[in-house]
């Protein structure tokens, strides 16, 4: 396993008042090395950031991060701010994930004007490249098509690493020369709900995907990670059935597709053990991130197939 990152394992987490004290120990127990929360404006939906507080108290090792946020909702210099000051508190254990946003119905509970795709994600680029830059120390001036900071100092910290989730040809170059890791959770055009997309599992799409990062990525000499969302864990003895059973929910999808991408885990501990390993090694995906916390005999499956040598 040759120039092959180790896998580490995030879980997706949704904290309620009775749980934020348990579901950390619970996750670092498990053998999970993330803990992440998403950033959606909701009732029943706790703040991200204040979340990541209350799970970073109730554990020792295991880093918090965000899964993703939306760029649109915070300026870069607010958000840094609180992001050093969770670092600092944390013990060194943020990860800072970010997203162009997407949800219509959350920009109008904001009062925040939803831009066309385009103008978000060339917003989110400049975003990340000044937090980069205000995470690193130093004071930071910046005059940019959508941010204008003059004189914008942090204390100083450890810089956190950013992940940069999405699609699209042009956030993936951007990502592969200014973030540390890129997450892909095989998605495509949002649908008119504002919330469902289309779904983009095909091994096609994917090295096409990751054509593009590397094509970006090499010349500059850098090497971010690469992050999956797997959307769905399913541990069964009928790999087949369960399969079959998943394309009756996704008919655009083919059996094929469904049984080599990564975005789905079906099968028993070892054949979903084997499978994670095996796209590590074909595709460099080396953190994958699940929102099923009963991961514990799969993550220890992999690491004794990764000490074996896979």
């Amino acid at each position: 396993m040759t120039n092959v990152r180790p896998i580490r394992f995030g879980l997706q987490v949704t904290p309620t008042a009775d749980t934020i004290d348990t579901i950390g120990p619970a996750a670092e127990a498990a053998g999970f090395e993330v803990l992440t929360v998403a950033d959606h404006v909701g009732p029943d939906l706790p703040s991200p950031l204040i979340t990541l507080a209350g799970l970073a108290a109730t554990t020792e090792t295991i880093r918090v991060g965000t899964m993703v946020l939306n760029n649109d909702m915070r300026n870069p210099v607010q958000l840094a701010w609180d992001v050093a000051t969770l670092q600092h508190q944390s013990g060194d254990r943020v990860e800072l994930g970010l997203g162009a946003g997407h949800t219509p119905h959350e920009y109008a509970a904001t009062g925040i004007g939803l831009d066309p795709p385009r103008i978000r994600k060339e917003r989110l680029a400049e975003s990340v490249e000044l937090l980069g830059a205000l995470l690193a120390g130093g004071p930071v001036d910046h005059d940019g098509v959508h941010y204008h900071v003059e004189g914008a100092e942090l204390p100083p910290i450890e810089r956190p690493p950013i992940l940069v989730g999405g699609n699209g040809s042009h956030l993936l170059r951007h990502a592969a020369v200014n973030a540390d890791a890129i997450g892909l959770q095989g998605l495509g055009r949002t649908r008119e709900d504002g919330h469902r997309h289309e779904v983009k599992w095909s091994v096609e799409h994917l090295e096409a995907q990751l054509a593009t990062i590397g094509a970006a990525a090499e010349p500059a000499g850098r090497r971010p990670e690469l992050q999956a969302l797997v959307q769905s864990v399913v541990i069964t003895d009928d790999r087949e059935r369960a399969l079959h059973e998943f394309l009756e929910r996704a008919p655009s999808l083919s059996m094929d597709d469904a049984a080599a991408t990564p975005y789905l885990a079906i099968g028993t501990v070892d054949e979903i053990a084997e499978q994670f390993v095996a796209n590590n090694r074909r595709w460099g995906l080396s953190y994958l991130t699940v929102r099923e916390p009963e991961l514990g005999p799969i993550i220890r499956r992999v690491r004794e197939l990764e000490a074996a040598g896979g």
